[in-house]
C-alpha cells in the first residue's frame, strides 16, 4: 500500500503551504477614446516641441537651422538727402511737363491769331513771342527729360555722375525760372490793362522752389558724401 495514500501516515517535515504565487495586477482599462499603447507623458524635464527632445524645433529640412549662422553685413543705407532730392526731381519734371503743354498751347492760339491778322507790329511781337514761346516749351520738355534720368540715377547709382545730373537737373530748373520771371515781368509791363507784372511773374518763381531744395540737399553733407564714398558719421 502506498504511505501517501493513508492519510494516518506522517509526512516530512516543512513550511505550511502560502497560497498561490503572487501575479502582477492586470492594467487598468483605459478610458474611451484613449489609446492604451500611447506613451506615457513626460513627467520631467523640458517639453518638447513638434514632437522632438531639445534641441527645441523640428529636424532639418524644416525649422531653423543651428547653429545660427550670421548673414553678410548689410551695406550702406542711402541718405534720405540723397532721396528726398530725387523724389522732388520726379514732382519738379511732372510740374514742368504740365506748364511746357500748357505754354505750347497757349502759344501755339497766339500764332494763330497773329497770322489772321494784317501785317503790323503787334502781329510781329506776337508771332515771336509764339516762336520764343515754342522753343521754351521744347527746353522744358528736355529739361523733364533731365529730371526723371538725374532722379533714377540718384536712386539707383553711387557715382559722381548721378550726383552731377542731380546738380544739372536742379540747377537747369533754377534757370528756367528765373528766365521765366524775367520775361514774364517784361512783356506783361507792355500790355495795358493786365495784372501788375511784379506780382503775376512771381508765380514763375514757385517752380523755383523744389529745385532749390533739392540742390541743397545734393550740396551739402550727407548728400554730398554718399556719392563721393565718405562714410556716414
Amino acid at each position: 500500500m502506498n504511505p501517501w495514500a493513508d492519510p494516518a501516515t506522517p509526512t516530512e517535515p516543512g513550511l505550511p503551504y502560502a497560497g498561490p504565487p503572487a501575479t502582477v495586477p492586470p492594467p487598468p482599462v483605459p478610458a474611451y477614446g484613449v489609446d492604451p499603447y500611447a506613451p506615457s507623458p513626460q513627467p520631467y524635464g523640458p517639453p518638447t516641441y513638434g514632437g522632438y527632445p531639445p534641441p527645441y524645433g523640428y529636424p532639418p529640412p524644416y525649422g531653423y537651422p543651428g547653429p545660427w549662422v550670421p548673414g553678410p553685413p548689410p551695406g550702406p543705407r542711402r541718405p534720405g538727402q540723397v532721396i528726398g532730392s530725387a523724389v522732388l526731381a520726379f514732382v519738379q519734371a511732372a510740374l514742368v511737363l504740365l506748364a511746357s503743354l500748357y505754354v505750347w498751347f497757349a502759344v501755339s492760339l497766339i500764332g494763330v491769331a497773329a497770322g489772321q491778322v494784317p501785317t503790323s507790329d503787334r502781329s510781329d511781337t506776337a508771332q515771336a513771342l509764339a516762336a520764343e514761346g515754342n522753343v521754351l516749351a521744347v527746353v522744358g520738355l528736355v529739361s523733364a527729360v533731365l529730371l526723371v534720368v538725374s532722379g533714377v540715377a540718384g536712386l539707383t547709382r553711387r557715382s559722381t555722375t548721378a550726383w552731377w545730373l542731380l546738380v544739372a537737373g536742379h540747377a537747369a530748373q533754377v534757370l528756367l525760372a528765373g528766365y521765366w520771371w524775367i520775361r514774364l515781368y517784361t512783356v506783361l509791363g507792355d500790355i495795358p490793362g493786365t495784372l501788375p507784372e511784379g506780382a503775376f511773374a512771381s508765380y514763375a518763381l514757385i517752380f523755383a522752389v523744389a529745385p532749390l531744395v533739392g540742390l541743397g540737399l545734393v550740396l551739402l553733407h550727407p548728400g554730398r558724401g554718399w556719392f563721393d564714398g565718405t562714410p556716414r558719421s
